[in-house]
Order: C-alpha cells, then sequence, then structure tokens
C-alpha cells in the first residue's frame, strides 16, 4: 500500500502483553530468577557496527589553518598600511603623477620710447610619455613607428629620430621633448589628430590611439617684429629658451625669470581633475629697456646697408650717441642678420661687429694726437708747421695720402687736410725724446679708453690692441700718431669724439637705460662713470679744429656738411689688415664727429671695410653716410641749429 506520494508507509510493531510493573517502581529479579546475561564477544562473522570519529579534530585544524592565512593577511596589510605605507604611496605617485616645467614668460626688450624690439608670443613644447607607447599598452608592436610617422610631417622633423625618441632605452622614462617652441598652429594640427584617433578607437577595438602620450607643454617663442633692425644688439634666444648672443645673453638671467612646476595625476594620458595636483607658478623676466631710439636705429642701418652694398664692402658700421649722456642712440651694422631665421643667416653675419671688430682707425685718431698736442699746450692752432712731401724716420720713409709740394700749413691746418706727416713732426713735440713723446701720447689714448673694454660689457666685445710704448716698434712710433699700428673697435672710435664733443669728459658708453620689473617696477641703470680727458678748453678748440675739416674748402670732409648746422667731424682711410689672413689689404674708410659743433647732442662714427667698388677714401664714402644719419639724427631728437657763425682757424700760412 503506498500514500498520495507513491510511498510505501512504516510497519507498525504489534506490542505484545504489557509486563506487569512491580510496585515501588525499579523492578529487580525475584528470589529464584536467572541473572542478566552478559554480552559476549560478536559471534565469528558477523559485522562489527561503523562508529563515526568526533568531528572536533578536524575542525579546529581547519580553524587553526584559517587563522594563520588571517594572521597573514593582516600582517600584510599592517605592512602596507602602516609600515611601507609611504614606499608604496611614493610607487603609486611616480607611476600616476606626472611633472612638468612652467616655462617663465621671458621679458620684453624694448627701446627708450618702449617700442617692442624683442617680445614673446605663444607656443607649446611637444612632449611624450615613451610608457604609453609601450606594446602591452597600445596592443600593438609598432606604436613608436606609427606616431613618429604621424608627427613627422608636422614637426618637420626626421622620423627615426623620433622612434628613437619614443622607445628608448630607459624604459622607465616617463618625460621626452619631441619638439620646442612650436606654434598653437602646429599644436592644434597634432591635438585634431590625436581626437580623431581617439575617437576610431572607441568605436573600432582593432584601432590603436598611437598619439594618446603625446602631450603639450605651454611656453613662447621668441619674436622679433623689425626683423633684422637692431639684430647685432638685440642678438638671439637659441632653442633651448637661452641667450644665444647680444643682449639677450648679457641679460639672459632678468629676462629668462624663474620657471614653475606643476604635478598632476594623469590617467591615460587625461589629466585626473579629481586627484588633484601641485603648482609652483612661473616667475616672468624682466623687461629691458635700451638706449636705443627705434627709428634713428633704422636710419644707421638702412645708410650703412645701402652704402656697403654700393661699396661692394666686407661690412660696415654706424654708431649714434648722445654726447652728454653716453647713451648709444643707434649700432647698425651690415650686412645683419634676421633673428627670427637664423637659417638663412650668414655666420660671419651674426654677432655685433660694431664692437666686436678690431681695426686700424686711421686719421680720425689724429683728433687724439692733437688733444694731447693742445693739452700739453706743445703747440697751438695757428702753430705753423712746415710739411714735405716726404719725412724719413726710423727705417721709414712716410708721406701723405698723395704727393705733394711742401706745404705750410697751421696746426689747424694739419687736421683740416689730414696730414700724417704733419702729425708725426706735432706729436714728436710731446717730449724731449722720442721715447718720452711716446710715453705722454700712450696716457692719453689710455685716457680716451683705447686698449680698454667700452664698459658696455657686450658679449665677445673686444678692447682693441694698443701695446705699452716701451714695446712700439721703430715704425709704429711715428704711425700710432696718425692711427695706424693701433687696433680698436667702432664704439671706442665714437666714445673719443664724444668725449671731445662732451667739454672733455669721457662718459663710459650705455646701452640699457633700466629693467622694469613683472610688478611693474622700474630699476634704472647704475649711472656711467665718468674721467676727465682734456680740460675744457681744450675740447673746445679741438671742435672748432675739427669744424675745419668740414667747412673748410681745404678740408677732407665737405661732404659730411649738412645746411644751417654746423658740423664737426674726421675723415679717415687706414691701411686694413685682412683677419682672415693677418696682412694688409683693402682700406678701412672712416667718418667721425659730432654736431651742432658748438653744442654738441649728437656723435655719429661710420667705418666700411674694404670697400672695392668706387671711391675708398672715408671723407667720399663715409661722409655722406655721416650727414644722412646726422640730419635724420637732429631733426629726430628736435635740435635746432645755433645759428652762430663758425670760428674760422686759418689751415695754411705764408712762409
Amino acid at each position: 500500500m503506498v500514500d498520495d506520494f507513491g510511498r510505501q508507509p512504516p510497519r507498525r510493531r504489534v506490542p505484545g502483553p504489557a509486563r506487569p510493573a512491580r510496585p515501588g517502581g525499579r523492578q529487580h529479579p525475584g528470589p529464584g530468577a536467572r541473572p542478566a546475561r552478559r554480552p559476549g564477544p560478536p559471534r565469528p562473522g558477523t559485522p562489527r557496527p561503523l562508529r563515526l570519529g568526533s568531528p572536533r579534530p578536524r575542525l579546529r585544524l581547519i580553524g587553526l589553518a584559517l587563522t594563520l592565512v588571517l594572521i597573514a593577511f593582516v600582517v600584510r596589510l599592517f605592512q602596507v598600511q602602516a609600515v611601507d605605507a609611504s614606499t608604496y604611496a611614493a610607487k603609486a605617485e611616480r607611476n600616476r603623477y606626472v611633472g612638468q616645467v612652467l616655462a617663465a614668460e621671458r621679458g620684453e626688450i624694448t627701446d627708450r620710447n618702449g617700442v617692442a624690439l624683442a617680445t614673446s608670443e605663444d607656443a607649446y613644447d611637444i612632449t611624450a610619455d615613451p610608457t604609453m607607447f609601450a606594446p602591452d599598452e597600445l596592443k600593438i608592436a609598432d606604436g613608436p613607428e606609427q606616431a613618429a610617422a604621424l608627427l613627422a610631417p608636422i614637426l618637420g622633423q626626421d622620423q627615426d629620430k623620433l622612434v628613437g625618441k619614443l622607445r628608448p632605452e630607459n624604459r622607465a622614462l616617463r618625460y621626452v621633448k619631441l619638439a620646442g617652441r612650436q606654434t598653437p598652429q602646429v599644436w592644434k594640427q597634432i591635438k585634431d589628430l590625436k581626437s580623431a584617433l581617439a575617437k576610431k578607437a572607441e568605436t573600432d577595438k582593432s584601432t590603436a590611439n598611437v598619439l594618446s602620450g603625446v602631450f603639450s607643454v605651454p611656453t613662447s617663442k621668441r619674436v622679433y617684429p623689425n626683423n633684422e633692425l637692431a639684430a647685432g644688439i638685440l642678438g638671439w634666444v637659441n632653442a633651448e629658451g637661452k641667450g644665444g648672443g647680444g643682449i639677450e645673453l648679457r641679460l639672459d638671467r632678468q629676462l629668462a625669470g624663474k620657471d614653475g612646476k606643476i604635478r598632476y595625476a594623469q590617467s591615460g594620458g587625461r589629466l585626473v581633475p579629481t586627484a588633484g595636483s601641485t603648482e609652483t607658478p612661473a616667475v616672468p623676466g624682466s623687461d629691458v629697456e635700451l638706449t636705443i631710439h627705434r627709428d634713428i636705429q633704422w636710419a644707421a642701418q638702412n645708410a650703412i646697408s645701402r652704402q656697403v652694398e654700393k661699396s661692394r664692402a666686407d661690412r660696415g658700421y654706424v654708431i649714434v650717441q648722445d654726447t652728454r649722456t653716453g647713451e648709444v642712440l643707434a649700432m647698425a651694422n651690415a650686412p645683419g642678420f634676421d633673428p627670427n631665421d637664423l637659417s638663412e643667416a650668414d655666420p660671419a653675419a651674426l654677432g655685433n661687429a660694431a664692437v666686436q671688430d678690431a681695426f686700424e682707425p686711421g686719421s680720425t685718431a689724429k683728433v687724439m694726437s692733437m688733444a694731447a698736442v693742445l693739452e700739453e699746450k706743445a703747440a697751438a692752432p695757428r702753430t705753423h708747421v712746415v710739411v714735405p712731401n716726404r719725412l724719413h724716420r726710423g727705417d721709414r720713409l712716410f708721406k701723405d695720402d698723395i704727393d705733394h709740394p711742401t706745404w705750410y700749413l697751421t696746426l689747424n691746418g694739419v687736421l683740416a687736410k689730414s696730414s700724417n706727416i704733419g702729425t708725426i713732426l706735432a706729436t714728436g713735440q710731446l717730449g724731449r725724446t722720442q721715447a718720452q713723446a711716446n710715453k705722454v701720447l700712450y696716457d692719453y689714448l689710455r685716457k680716451f679708453g683705447l686698449g680698454s673694454h667700452t664698459g658696455l660689457g657686450f658679449p665677445g666685445e673686444t678692447r682693441g690692441i694698443l701695446a705699452p710704448p716701451d714695446k712700439w716698434s721703430t715704425s709704429q712710433q711715428y704711425t700710432i700718431p696718425f692711427g695706424q699700428g693701433v687696433s680698436i673697435n667702432a664704439m671706442q672710435a665714437a666714445s673719443v669724439y664724444s668725449t671731445i664733443a662732451n667739454g672733455g669728459v669721457r662718459v663710459e658708453p650705455t646701452l640699457v637705460r633700466g629693467l622694469k620689473g613683472p610688478d611693474g617696477s622700474f630699476t634704472p641703470a647704475e649711472k656711467p662713470d665718468r674721467t676727465r680727458v682734456v680740460s675744457a678748453g681744450t675740447a673746445k678748440t679741438l671742435a672748432r679744429m675739427l669744424e675745419s675739416v668740414v667747412d673748410d674748402e681745404e678740408g677732407t670732409g665737405t661732404k659730411a656738411r649738412i645746411p644751417g648746422y654746423r658740423v664737426a667731424g674726421k675723415t679717415g682711410t687706414a691701411n686694413r689688415v685682412d683677419p682672415a689672413t693677418g696682412k694688409y689689404h683693402g682700406y678701412t674708410s672712416s667718418f667721425a664727429g659730432f654736431a651742432p659743433a658748438d653744442q654738441p647732442r649728437v656723435t655719429v662714427y661710420c667705418a666700411i671695410q674694404n670697400a672695392t667698388k668706387g671711391n675708398y677714401f672715408g671723407g667720399q664714402i663715409c661722409g655722406p653716410v655721416y650727414k644722412q644719419v646726422m640730419e635724420f639724427a637732429l631733426k629726430t631728437l628736435q635740435v635746432p641749429p645755433t645759428g652762430a657763425e663758425p670760428a674760422r682757424i686759418p689751415v695754411t700760412f705764408k712762409p
């Protein structure tokens, strides 16, 4: 019989007749009852009953094992979170956090009126994290090659070099610079390409974003808005953002400022904004205000460039200086260069030849000889000097630039007609012996600044060559008075004439007016040193003598005349030492002077090296440059004519 679920009901035992219970509870066998049988040993062949062991030992063993495991976890957790927490945190930060340099904005360089000559515009350094190009990161083996193929045409770089940067030997390297100071347009092109690859990778899992590890760091790019204008003064900034020449190099520390730092969390090449970051802001550089006047600089550069080209000369320079303050208003070189694109520049044109070239000045140096003669009262402007056609001194026979009969000149006439022989005769009166005369002349040359740096502190500036008098050769004793056998730079030459124009006081030339800090405060440059070279009376007399060079028909500088102004000046034509061979070859043509002669405001010096076409005399090719630049400077500075008539000193005398 089965129930409704198909199971058989258990069998019921039918109880037998109940044994009567013994009153009183527990029953005992009565008298004569058989005692109970003890169980005996099991019979052979009878199976023993299965007896299960106690589970407690097993539970204890399992509990012990679990306890040991938990203790191990707790110890490890304690080590990670307490004992070595800082170590693991540092490792995590190294892998998660990226540090970058925040480039400081470079200060501007302006002219004296605040017109920008060198400035900076937004740019980007293109960087990469090489670990993000690894095969396990991109899931492809040639990630660096694919990325380099995309970047090379945009950055204009060699593809193999980019691959080398993206796959460095140091596999742990997290930062490389692929290209510096790229335009915003370049970074936008890379960013757009990177975004396009990222979108494609989201929809197509087989596509890898090979540019995910490419980033940008905001920086700036140096720009020279006037191109070649004042390039020799300004210099340039190299690919590393450091000054490479000129003021950019001399004042690099002040211009550069101080870079900052930023450290932020990233994941997959993207900034994690909620992870926090630390930043040390960059400190911008200071602006530099020069003494240069942009318009006068333009006039000087335009004039010298045209004359150098016309004369097919090697090079030329023009310096314009404020006679009272020593401030340089213009310093032009030709040929020049464009600091915006040095790849097109002639290496020989880099630098500032006006202070870096050493050359023999020729007759423009005679003004120093005459200053010594007048100051020592060895002669006066009207002193008679008989000038023969030839003069034998030492082991040489000296002559003037042209053959002539015996000239009967005043000392003023010696300067006006630029007579070498007359200058030798005049300076010979500086001492009882030639050795004494040499020593006196040497002392004056040193006072005028020869053989010393000008004070500009310009990179690469030469101090020229002026040997001590006891080292002068036999010929140098007689050639140095008229500017041969001694070397100077153009700034030194201009400073000599500014000294005469400033009443005999030499003021160290300056190029920098001051610095404007990031907070807008202006710090003026230190005042230049002033040195009395000759008396005011000697300087005034010499200025009148220099007028004869330009104003008198006997003078050699008539092409420098400026209508309405009194002009003082001196021509120079010197044998030129070729720097390539060390031998004399060609000429150095020059003109130096100041105006107005009776109330000087501006000094202009012009020199042209190795003119090979047309005339090479200083008065003929530098005189017109002087006139053009001086006229422009006087008008720009609004210097009116004095209206006074020149004091004409006789040039010749009748024997």
